[in-house]
């Protein structure tokens, strides 16, 4: 039995057809495409609907299946066109976790995801494509008149709940933009057809901020420098003022901001205080020295223990002894 014979392959032409990839035979969203002409070719992608803008085809009943073949396919897609669209079939029940995947991937491959849910869906979106080829991409935008009255209607309705009526017992009430930002809750309360909800949304289009105070509040370490500096240097000053600071000229200045000095710990002020004045030495001193900006504590020369004195005085004893021979004699 003779084998059904294959219709041949068309190089892609430049006319206003659509290419379709031979591997696309059979595809029911080829039936879909209306409008437009269809030729196969041999291109990298399922589906060239423009010079620069290719398609591929997933369905995800079959990525579930074959989950190697999106990744094959876009490796061999490399930088192959301007626009890249990967349109992904939906014939599923459980499609979030495969379609957050597949966004991921395009991601990082700068592809555009476009997701169908039908058939019909799927060849209106191609044919959509090649329809608007050469359109300039302000067609398929609302088309808004320059007068007064037109940018008014299309800046309030921009505003949830407000609609074109609305916008017209504004304009007619208040008479300007102006007018409408600076009226109260209670004069747009008085006005037909607004309620609790709708003026809200309007005091909130005008009164309430873009960023909230999470997003737009400086982190507190910023400030922290700046009022160191100026605590650092208000001590210095008063220190001096006092005459119980060394400023030493010879070290120059850290370019750092200035460093708080530490606090005295109450273990130094108990020692400080138990120390009994010598009559030689008198009072030991403690003194704070300022290098550059920076403050540093000296610290007291540290007091004879007892076990010091004992030992003092056991090396005079020794010094003065001697055994039976008249030799100096060694004290265990």
């Amino acid at each position: 039995m003779a084998q059904p014979v294959k219709p041949p392959v068309v190089q892609p032409g430049t006319g206003n057809n659509i290419i379709v990839n031979p591997c696309q035979r059979g595809n029911p969203i080829i039936e879909c495409i209306r409008n437009v002409g269809k030729e196969f070719g041999e291109i990298v992608v399922d589906y060239q609907v423009g010079r620069t803008t290719g398609i591929l085809f997933l369905s995800l009943r079959y990525h579930r299946l074959h989950p190697e073949y999106i990744h094959q396919r876009i490796q061999k897609l490399g930088h192959a066109y301007n626009l890249r669209v990967l349109l992904i079939m939906c014939d599923v029940s459980e499609h979030q976790e495969p379609i957050r995947e597949l966004t991921k991937i395009c991601l990082h491959n700068n592809i555009t995801v476009m997701v169908a849910w039908t058939a019909e869906e799927a060849g209106f979106y191609l044919s959509t494509f090649k329809q608007f080829e050469h359109k300039p991409p302000d067609l398929i935008k609302e088309r808004v008149d320059k007068d007064y009255d037109s940018m008014l209607r299309t800046s309030l309705t921009s505003i949830s709940k407000v609609n074109k009526t609305d916008v017209e017992t504004l304009r007619t009430t208040f008479g300007s933009f102006a007018d409408i930002a600076k009226a109260s809750s209670d004069q747009l309360l008085n006005l037909p057809g607004f309620g609790q909800v709708k003026v809200k949304r309007i005091k909130d289009a005008f009164e309430k901020p873009f960023r909230n105070n999470a997003t737009s509040a400086l982190p507190f370490a910023q400030f922290q420098p700046t009022s160191t500096t100026q605590v650092a240097s208000t001590t210095a000053a008063e220190a001096l003022a006092e005459g119980v600071l060394e400023v030493s000229t010879n070290e120059p200045a850290p370019s750092h901001p200035a460093r708080e000095p530490r606090p005295v710990w109450d273990i130094e002020l108990d020692l400080n205080e138990s120390l009994p004045p010598s009559p030689e030495s008198g009072p030991l001193p403690i003194r704070q020295v300022a290098i550059g900006q920076k403050l540093t504590r000296q610290r007291s020369p540290s007091p004879m223990w007892d076990i010091e004195l004992d030992l003092d005085e056991a090396d005079v004893e020794q010094s003065t002894a001697k055994d039976k021979f008249g030799q100096p004699a060694l004290l265990s």
